[in-house]
């Protein structure tokens, strides 16, 4: 049965998956790319980049779980353009350039329509705009019967979890304190919503938790 994952999400130790005065300069908000410095060097992210083989070990084993039996994605608006409101610019095509990091169909959550785009490797780009219900339906349609992972960003996540659809989840959480910018978990009850911690193990750069859904 097809389960909505999230994978490699990575916190601060204070809770945030992104840091503050996110922009073009830094998608992620100030301090934001510190979150993932236990991924980048990994022989998963490497090769999916192209620029080496990259180290192995725990780190790349929960980078490389995250890949397994994914049949589509879910994207945030901001996870694919800088902007907010009407489209302002049809020629952007995402953060990635012509050949996307994803391979599959990718569903877009946004108010505004767009025409879906189809890029290098298999990744066509998909803009949703009824909602998250409605996302994770044609995703799950698009997967035939494999997984769809929710990529982020913290409030598409926090969306997904409050309506209890989240299946699993892999918090990798850094050993950083960011102090403010978006906050995962915030006003989130996680065992009221049936979630428990099922793994838990520890690098030198993250903590890496499996939490799943009861039942």
């Amino acid at each position: 049965m097809s389960k909505l994952r999230v994978a490699s999400f990575s916190i601060s130790i204070d809770g945030f998956g992104a840091g503050p005065n996110q922009s073009l300069q830094n998608p992620i908000g100030e301090g934001g790319m510190s979150l993932h410095e236990w991924v980048l060097p990994t022989r998963t992210f490497q090769r999916m980049h192209g620029t080496g083989s990259g180290t192995t070990g725990i780190d790349d084993d929960f980078a490389a779980r995250g890949f397994n039996n994914i049949g589509a994605w879910i994207l945030g608006r901001n996870m694919f353009d800088p902007n907010r409101g009407a489209w302002p610019d049809m020629n952007w095509k995402g953060w990635w350039g012509d050949n996307p990091p994803y391979h599959t169909p990718v569903f877009v959550l946004t108010h505004h329509p767009r025409e879906p785009i189809a890029m290098e490797g298999g990744t066509t780009f998909h803009f949703v705009t009824d909602g998250i219900a409605s996302a994770l339906e044609r995703a799950k349609q698009a997967a035939n019967g494999m997984d769809v992972r929710v990529g982020g960003g913290v409030e598409t996540i926090r969306q997904y979890l409050r309506a209890g659809l989240i299946d699993e989840m892999h918090i990798a959480v850094a050993p950083i304190l960011l102090g403010s910018g978006e906050h995962l978990f915030s006003g989130i009850d996680l065992p009221a919503l049936g979630y428990y911690c099922a793994e838990h193990t520890s690098t030198p750069k993250a903590t890496h938790m499996i939490i799943r859904k009861k039942g």
